[in-house]
């Protein structure tokens, strides 16, 4: 028969490498999600709440005005 601290033993030894595993996972995960809020922040989309620049509004505008002449040569009109 086995000495009983044997499954002392091996129960403290498995304890201890689940433990090790779920500590590596969770600081995986953390640094994951650091990369992903990185990539949000370079991407400009970390600011939601941001007005948009000036560049974008005038971008958006000049777009605005083609679609405007594309429909107009749609339905016939001469601008």
């Amino acid at each position: 028969m086995q000495d009983p601290y044997v499954y002392l033993i091996l129960a403290t030894t498995s304890l201890a490498g689940v433990a090790i595993i779920a500590v590596a996972a969770l600081r995986g995960w953390n640094g994951w999600l650091d990369l992903k809020r990185a990539e949000l922040v370079r991407h400009g989309q970390g600011d939601v709440g941001a007005p948009p620049s000036a560049a974008a509004r005038i971008e958006v505008a000049d777009l605005k005005e083609r679609i405007r002449k594309l429909e107009a040569i749609a339905a016939g009109v001469d601008l």
